[in-house]
């Protein structure tokens, strides 16, 4: 009888711990930094009278890299409508030095989220 009531429990606990298991490891694998960088986005303040931002994250990101050539093959995305700013895969030395760059706000890693699906729900 008692086994019965300590089942449910059991199995809870389980499950729990097996969710918060698969987010360490899925935020490790998040925060793991190669030699070649992590993917960040840089954030920039809106320059008045700026009329091609791209050209900006470019000039801003040459400043760090040593060339536009390096910057435009480091960018993956130049965000320009809702927001101002970059993607770019960068070491930790870049990132500090990038931040220091005149109209960057803020930079920050990239995060991929993964939705999670009930058991038995197909994804059409």
């Amino acid at each position: 009888m008692e086994a019965n009531r300590l089942l449910p429990l059991l199995l809870t606990f389980v499950v729990l711990i097996s969710t918060v298991m698969a987010n360490v490891r899925h935020e490790e694998e998040q925060t793991k930094v190669t030699n070649e960088g992590s993917v960040q986005i840089v954030y920039m303040d809106r320059a008045s009278g700026e009329d091609d931002p791209e050209a900006t994250h470019v000039k801003t990101l040459a400043a760090v890299l040593g060339s536009e050539e390096e910057a435009r093959k480091a960018i993956l995305y130049s965000y320009k409508h809702t927001v101002n700013g970059f993607s770019a895969k960068l070491t930790p030395e870049q990132v500090d030095s990038l931040s220091k760059q005149p109209g960057v706000l803020q930079i920050v890693p990239s995060e991929t989220y993964q939705l999670h699906k009930r058991p038995g729900l197909s994804a059409t």
